[in-house]
């Protein structure tokens, strides 16, 4: 089984990388499954029509956390497992606490050995990567980390520290980098600087995806580009991160 984390900074287009990523392993015919760890819950609303599903943490203050895994994963048309961790009420609790709670409770259901995925994929915000949001990073969990990024200062700020987060838990065994995804923005020098963020951290930029008219329309359908647009320039791009980032963690 092959395990992977997608960060980023919040609004870089991790979520619609990641959704496109399973979509295209999917396509391959693997059994994916993708985990947002995102407080929004939103991460796995491109392979839902648009739609949110319910969430682990919602589930347990319904419930009291007497649910089944049935109640916590759905199948898209596409195939993909889809889990959402969810977060606190705002203003109450922490949102690190969903990401907890979501991988502890699916150990505890089995829903690996259920559902036997050929790929997990965890889609984390990475603006904080601290407590529960490094918990993907954790031993048992994913084995290598990918950093969205683009050309922008903010983007490349928030890359850094999660790559240096990465860095910090390299002694324990836990994940390891598995390089940087450009997300182009379209900012002067930009493969230049994600380069040289690589170089920072010994590692590289293993795929690049340009800005296009295709993938806000799929957004507004509630759609991965390469579900409604799969032969345009976007969605081969996509299909191109997707065949990277399998190959870095083993794949063939």
């Amino acid at each position: 089984m092959i395990k992977f984390a997608i960060y980023g900074k919040g609004g870089i287009g991790k979520s619609t990388i990641a959704c496109n990523i399973s979509a295209a392993l999917a396509e391959k015919g693997l059994t994916v499954m993708q985990i947002g760890c995102d407080p929004k819950a939103d991460s796995t609303s491109l392979l839902h029509g648009g739609e949110r599903i319910p969430t682990v943490l919602d589930l347990t203050r319904k419930t009291g956390g007497k649910f089944t895994l049935d109640d916590v994963v759905q199948t898209t048309e596409s195939g993909v497992l889809c889990v959402e961790a969810g977060g606190p009420v705002p203003g109450l609790g922490c949102a690190g606490r969903g990401i907890i709670n979501a991988l502890e409770s699916l150990e505890k259901l089995g829903a690996y050995e259920r559902f036997k995925p050929d790929v997990v994929v965890y889609d984390v915000l990475g603006d904080v990567v601290c407590g529960g949001f490094s918990m993907p990073m954790r031993k048992g969990y994913a084995d290598k980390i990918f950093v969205v990024c683009s050309g922008e200062k903010m983007s490349r700020y928030a890359a850094a520290n999660i790559c240096m987060a990465v860095d910090n838990f390299k002694g324990r065994g836990y994940a390891s980098l598995g390089g940087i995804i450009l997300n182009r923005r379209g900012v002067p020098d930009e493969d230049k600087s994600a380069e040289e963020l690589a170089a920072d951290f010994d590692t590289k930029v293993i795929a690049a995806v340009d800005r296009s008219e295709d993938i806000p329309l799929a957004e507004e359908q509630g759609r991965a580009v390469i579900n409604s647009a799969p032969d345009s320039l976007a969605a081969k791009q996509l299909r191109a991160v997707a065949e990277s980032v399998y190959a870095v963690c083993g794949g063939e």
